[in-house]
């Protein structure tokens, strides 16, 4: 997303926790902003909340909450640790930033909030727990929000990618899935960038890439969930 913005001439603040990539991407574009933050600490989300309600500075249009990871396999023998981790990143710096986007947005009655969850929120994921777990609070929360703004100019959304090739994978020891899962099943990162800025531009709720998982997430809606859990956990021990 910030490459897309970037080379449309957009002025960007990024966020991270590693300052050497931050300063790859600027280097690469004009009127780039390096914000150096650790967002599964408090102190890592007070610093882009301050620089969120930063009047002195010009004004974000544009949030995107992308930071999160998972953790594979079952649940009671993760580092709860990790978990926590992964709790205190997905859900409560993406929920503190989401607040402070969104008020700072309201008295210029214009704004918007592209919040990353998961094609993985529409259902329980064993061997995904926590992560399916996290993302179900993303999605859920996105569209409650983004019907709360309605009509005041701001727009809030939802972006649910499903198989996607980033980091993602070897953070989360999810690296199996490259065997386990076919080519027409994964994504383009552009893609799903493409689609998450358009749709976040036409003011949609929640933003699914890709034909195969749109169907997938209709499907989601209809089928019981008992047979959701088993499918899911036949396919993540192939």
């Amino acid at each position: 997303m910030a490459h897309r913005l970037g080379a449309k001439g957009v002025s960007l603040v990024l966020v991270a926790r590693r300052a050497d990539r931050l300063e790859a991407i600027a280097q690469q574009y004009r009127n780039v902003e390096v914000l150096i933050a650790d967002l599964e600490t408090p102190e890592g989300v007070a610093r882009v909340v301050a620089r969120i309600g930063d009047v002195t500075r010009a004004p974000i249009d544009l949030v995107v909450n992308n930071a999160g990871f998972g953790t594979s396999g079952p649940m009671y023998v993760a580092d709860v640790d990790r978990l926590d981790r992964e709790i205190q990143l997905n859900v409560v710096a993406l929920t503190r930033i989401s607040h402070a986007a969104v008020n700072h947005m309201l008295p210029r009655g214009r704004g918007f909030v592209l919040n990353v969850s998961s094609v993985a929120s529409f259902q329980a994921n064993p061997g995904l727990a926590v992560y399916s777990a996290t993302k179900a609070f993303v999605t859920s929360l996105t569209e409650a929000l983004h019907e709360e703004v309605r009509g005041t100019g701001v727009r809030v959304s939802a972006l649910c990618p499903g198989l996607t090739k980033t980091e993602f994978q070897s953070i989360s020891n999810t690296t199996g899935f490259e065997s386990q899962f076919p080519s027409f099943a994964w994504t383009s990162v552009d893609s799903v960038a493409k689609a998450g800025l358009r749709g976040v531009a036409k003011g949609k709720a929640v933003i699914v890439p890709g034909l195969l998982y749109k169907v997938l997430a209709a499907i989601s809606q209809v089928t019981p969930r008992r047979a959701q859990r088993r499918l899911v956990r036949v396919l993540t021990r192939r």
